[in-house]
């Protein structure tokens, strides 16, 4: 059965697949900066727009929704369009959303921006993986999502540090007004440098919605939600956590998150290497390293140096699977390779807002400012029981299969 994932005959033409997954990355870029400098931001949009700290973290659950409703409902959509022209219309719907939320007036209508910027951010990874994946050969498909994925990471050492910062200089609407320019870069560099790939059997809505009628997409979608949450749950309220208890002063917290994101960067490149050998180990250790960091976060949030090693650890963790569970996801959805890499969108922006939510609530309940670190380090034991789960069903699948004839 052709999945598409394979290089195209008609990617002869492609002279530099470099240059082309670099321009899919971009627009990474921009999704990550808007992404994560909202939880940089925070405390400034919080008094600016008349919030608590605890309310504007739903302004980063907003968002999250976006991306849970987004990523199937526009990769469905799109099923029919040339990948390379999906891609540039959802770089388009970046730009015109974030520079949205730049002019919001009120809280309420800054939450409805955040919630349509969200839209695009999972049917846009989730092309641009499948749109990579076939320019390189079928053995190097992980590292071809990682590559489309490298932007997301870059932003976390560049794009969410100078937002940080230039919307603690300028305002918090600078950080979003700068990430509408680059996701309109994104369309230049992607319309110049991606070529037009075509497959001689066109992608159906019927087929990509085959995807959601396979349980190893649900199971490997609830590994993600599940066990991502427990990073976000302390990465949300980060600024606060870092400037109340680690003795950090505000114009340091970007140096904290340019860290965050060389871990995030190492473990996504290092995980693309690892996901083509061992997949399922790169997956379950990095969750039990997830969690060992968080529960260690309790203790070493209370320096600057015990607070940044541990901040590595986790995001270094946490990124190491993505590869891993982005190639799972399509190839449990074979006949809906962009759907089910969009997927793994929606489920990790799943665990962003449960992440949010359950920081949110624990320092509502006044547990303190180590308290989402704490509860967080459950989360990734409960994603290795369920991939326990998925692991198990997988075996009993193919023992089933039916053995080939000679």
């Amino acid at each position: 059965m052709k999945t598409d994932l394979a290089p195209s005959r008609h990617t002869a033409t492609t002279r530099s697949p470099g240059l082309a997954l670099a321009a899919l990355a971009l627009g990474g870029l921009a999704i990550g900066t808007t992404e994560f400098a909202s939880m940089g931001l925070l405390p400034q949009f919080a008094a600016d727009l008349g919030a608590t700290v605890p309310q504007a973290g739903s302004a980063i659950s907003a968002y999250a929704l976006g991306v849970v409703v987004g990523a199937p409902a526009l990769a469905i959509a799109g099923a029919r369009w040339p990948r390379k022209r999906l891609v540039l219309v959802l770089a388009a719907a970046l730009a015109l959303t974030n520079a949205s939320s730049a002019f919001a007036p009120t809280f309420e209508t800054f939450l409805a921006t955040r919630f349509l910027s969200g839209l695009p951010h999972g049917a846009y990874f989730g092309t641009a993986a499948v749109l990579g994946a076939s320019l390189l050969p079928r053995a190097q498909r992980a590292r071809a999502v990682a590559a489309t994925m490298t932007g997301l990471m870059v932003a976390n050492i560049v794009g969410v540090p100078l937002a940080t910062w230039l919307g603690q200089a300028l305002g918090w609407p600078a950080a979003y007004l700068a990430v509408a320019g680059i996701a309109l870069v994104t369309m230049a560099a992607v319309a110049l440098l991606v070529p037009d790939v075509r497959d001689e059997t066109p992608q159906s809505i019927r087929g990509e919605l085959s995807a959601l009628g396979r349980p190893q997409v649900w199971l490997t979608m609830l590994v993600i939600a599940v066990g991502y949450g427990g990073t976000f749950a302390v990465y949300s309220y980060i600024t606060p956590i870092l400037t109340t208890l680690s003795g950090f002063t505000e114009a340091y917290v970007p140096l904290a998150l340019a860290l965050f994101g060389v871990g995030m960067t190492v473990g996504n490149t290092v995980g693309g290497r690892l996901a083509e050998r061992w997949p399922m180990r790169t997956i379950a250790g990095g969750m039990a390293v997830a969690s060992v960091a968080m529960g260690a976060f309790t203790v070493t949030a209370y320096s600057v140096a015990g607070a940044l090693i541990t901040l590595f650890v986790l995001a270094t963790a946490t990124t190491g699977t993505t590869p891993a569970l982005n190639t799972r996801l399509m190839d449990a959805a074979p006949d809906g390779p962009t759907l089910g890499a969009a997927c793994h969108h929606s489920a990790f922006n799943i665990a962003n807002a449960l992440g949010a939510a359950l920081g949110g609530a624990v320092l509502a309940a006044g547990l303190g400012w180590t308290a989402p670190a704490a509860a967080g380090a459950l989360l990734p034991l409960a994603g290795l029981i369920v991939l326990g789960g998925s692991a198990a069903l997988e075996r009993r699948e193919r023992s089933r299969a039916p053995v080939p004839a000679a």
